[in-house]
């Protein structure tokens, strides 16, 4: 029973922090600026909530449950590609030939996965959600971990003065330790039972970490940003009035 409370303190909790942040994004007008993390949180809050529904609607042995759940899983990994992709587009601004390798790469990479995953199909031709989707999202889940490592490390290398990106991508980089970490566990535990209650936490604790920290870049850095420009600005002017009085 307890165990049950803190899993769902967990869910609402994000579900909560999910909603904020994309109003506070409408809010303070960042929606253009912050697109793609504002399109990850809509899609991340409506796959939860429609679980939710279908779940306390059919229960978590149904059918129904089953397929909203893969299906929503499989939508929610290709934001998270797209998502990092964005990212490393973010990084290159100014770098208009790494950031053309760089595409070719993450496309080179998604294709790669895709046929991979493929290859299960193949010798399970009907069981597409049962094989397919999970080998999938498995193996996208755990490259979009990697490629978020090697966008954190190309933000080291090139000194980016985005300190919002880096939070962001850190955020990312726990949010996305969690999918791999808990799938491999499946696979490799015998305690099904205590692999998958494992899973139960490990997920929305990894999802609740990256909100957090996407709630201190959104805001704290983000007003940080505007008092710095704005000083910067006061600043300029006040040498302009130097000026032209001198």
């Amino acid at each position: 029973m307890d165990s049950n409370i803190v899993s769902y303190g967990l869910q609402y909790t994000c579900y909560l922090l999910e909603a904020v942040l994309v109003i506070y994004l409408f809010w303070t007008r960042q929606w253009k600026r912050q697109g793609s993390v504002a399109s990850y949180l809509t899609l991340l809050l409506t796959a939860e909530v429609t679980r939710a529904y279908v779940l306390r609607e059919y229960g978590f042995a149904s059918r129904r449950y089953y397929y909203v759940y893969w299906s929503t899983d499989f939508l929610l990994v290709i934001g998270a590609f797209l998502l990092v992709g964005l990212f490393f587009r973010r990084a290159c601004l100014r770098e208009e030939k790494m950031w053309r390798l760089i595409r070719l790469l993450i496309v080179f990479v998604f294709v790669v996965v895709a046929c991979i995953s493929g290859l299960t199909l193949a010798h399970n031709r009907k069981g597409f959600f049962t094989y397919f989707i999970f080998d999938f999202n498995q193996n996208l889940y755990f490259t979009c971990l990697v490629l978020n490592t090697l966008l954190y490390l190309l933000l080291q290398h090139i000194e980016s003065a985005d300190e919002q990106l880096g939070l962001l991508v850190c955020g990312v980089g726990i949010q996305f330790a969690g999918p791999p970490a808990t799938m491999a566990l499946l696979h490799l535990t015998a305690d099904e039972g205590f692999a998958k209650s494992l899973a139960y936490f490990t997920m929305p604790l990894c999802t609740l970490g990256m909100l957090l920290v996407w709630a201190y870049a959104l805001a704290r850095v983000e007003s940080r940003a505007i008092k710095l420009a704005q000083n910067e600005g006061l600043g300029l002017a006040t040498v302009a009035v130097h000026m032209n009085t001198g």
